[in-house]
């Protein structure tokens, strides 16, 4: 009984096995797949968060505005529009990046925004004059020294969630939700 029992697992596991790898190939075979998945799941920013962010950093029409996790793209979409603001919205999700590009098309700034599907720790940040986010705490930890690289002067803004020991220059609370702002410093 074990011996038929212990095949009958075996067999059960070999037809899982086999029914899966036809996806994981094509899946790795296709570019555009994502090389894992998203760190944190989509919850978007609201409105007077937004604006408070974007006010807080100082956003104008001279800046690159990068929002790492970018979700539907409301940050840097709300900065094209209203501020004349370029930007950059990177997120591992394919989905997001759609929605985002759809909405950026339905808000008439297309030309002023780009998303890109990655992942954000291994972006180029260089031409950023201010970074966005909404991540967890430990993903702000492990981004942080790649931030502190950044130019001088590059301004960061974070929703909810600081970054551990590098005080915050300001910290708003908007009906409850946190806001967070640093300016990379002189090296």
């Amino acid at each position: 009984m074990r011996i038929l029992r212990h095949s009958w697992i075996l067999a059960l596991t070999a037809a899982l096995l086999l029914t899966a790898a036809p996806g994981a190939r094509s899946q790795s075979a296709n570019p555009g797949a994502k090389t894992r998945t998203p760190d944190v799941i989509f919850v978007p920013t609201p409105p007077q968060v937004v604006d408070a962010m974007l006010h807080v950093a100082g956003v104008g029409p001279n800046d690159v505005l990068y929002d790492l996790g970018s979700g539907d793209g409301r940050i840097p979409i709300t900065a094209a529009k209203r501020l004349g603001t370029r930007g950059v919205g990177v997120d591992i999700d394919p989905q997001r990046i759609q929605e985002a590009r759809a909405n950026a098309k339905k808000e008439g700034v297309a030309d002023k925004v780009q998303f890109i599907q990655g992942d954000l720790f291994e972006q180029d940040l260089s031409k950023a004059t201010v970074i966005s986010l909404y991540l967890l705490p430990s993903l702000n930890l492990k981004l942080r020294p790649t931030l502190l690289k950044l130019k001088p002067g590059t301004r960061i803004v974070s929703h909810a969630f600081d970054m551990g020991d590098w005080a915050p220059e300001q910290t708003l609370n908007i009906d409850g939700r946190m806001v967070y702002f640093w300016t990379v410093p002189e090296h």
